[in-house]
């Protein structure tokens, strides 16, 4: 690979150790750290004698400050290096504009108090359209890394059949890991004491919405996996691949329906939710790079230009 596609999968590996540390901010209440003041923390560029909460959120503002850098230095590199045609240039451009718009999303989230402990159906609907955009992110930098590294432009028209399944099965994903955001969002706020009195919250007509609807995210992970398995297998049946991502999937998939399954009976420990989102995170990369290789046309020659010449040089050359 060229220096600019390790780079690429360096940025995405990255990011998503920042997607899982903003996990342990919200599930750690942390999220009110830095009082309401965004991009400043308590009014201050560094916070001073800071608690722990203080901490744990400046650190992900740092993180996070690094990740929108590391991902514009990302699109400026892709524009040095390949010509106005090349699929890298695309993928770069949609990863730079959802990196904004997931740093807008967070702050959105601090500036108007939805944080800490507020359990209101706007923060409900923001973290949910959160999670969608950081999972649109993550597709773009997948997408960014596998065209820098020699994969084919994705053609949908040529292949209308798959093109269907891929995208139902994209949906499904995002449905489920919305209601996963959603669930992990009530864990937080309404912790049970023992497994016995978290069923009988689930059950409860009178409890807060934000239990209530933690119920739907098991029944929908299950569908999902039920769809996802099957046609996986059928894709690594009818078409040789260049990627091992099928089987790996599958077995992913199952994991993830074990990991949900033990975060329910443990009462959704911090540690537990962060890998769960881990797994759910690589799944969707995995279901990404599946996609992409199912409706890849012949392979896109990497254009990439020698350190410190840019690819009019070199075609020039």
């Amino acid at each position: 690979m060229t220096g600019f596609a390790r780079a690429s999968w360096f940025v995405l590996t990255y990011n998503v150790g920042v997607i899982v540390w903003g996990a342990y901010v919200r599930a750690t209440g942390s999220g009110a750290g830095c009082g309401s003041h965004w991009p400043l923390c308590n009014g201050t560029v560094v916070p001073r004698a800071a608690a722990v909460e203080t901490l744990v959120e400046f650190s992900h503002r740092a993180t996070s400050g690094l990740a929108l850098v590391s991902v514009f230095a990302l699109f400026l590199w892709a524009r040095r290096v390949t010509p106005p045609t090349h699929p890298v240039r695309t993928g770069a451009f949609l990863s730079l504009v959802f990196m904004i718009s997931e740093a807008l999303l967070g702050a959105g989230l601090v500036v108007f108090g939805l944080v800490g402990d507020n359990a209101s159906g706007v923060r409900a609907i923001v973290v949910s359209a959160h999670l969608l955009n950081t999972f649109l992110l993550l597709a773009s930098m997948t997408l960014t890394a596998w065209w820098a590294s020699g994969g084919g432009r994705v053609r949908l028209a040529s292949r209308e059949s798959n093109t269907i399944r891929l995208a139902a099965g994209a949906l499904a994903i995002l449905v489920v890991s919305c209601s996963g955001a959603v669930a992990a969002l009530g864990d937080t706020l309404f912790p049970s004491a023992s497994l016995r009195d978290a069923l009988a919250a689930d059950l409860s007509p009178t409890a807060h919405f934000l239990i209530r609807l933690r119920t739907i995210h098991p029944v929908l992970a299950v569908m999902t996996a039920l769809y996802l398995a099957p046609s996986v297998w059928r894709f690594a049946d009818r078409r040789p691949l260049h990627l091992p991502v099928p089987h790996l999937l599958i077995a992913v998939l199952g994991a993830q329906l074990a990991l949900g399954f033990l975060n329910v009976l443990l009462l959704a420990p911090v540690w537990l939710q962060l890998v769960h989102l881990l797994v759910a995170d690589a799944i969707w990369i995995a279901y990404v790079l599946l996609a992409a290789d199912l409706l890849a046309a012949p392979p896109v020659e990497h254009q990439a230009a020698p350190a410190g010449r840019g690819w009019q040089q070199q075609k020039a050359v």
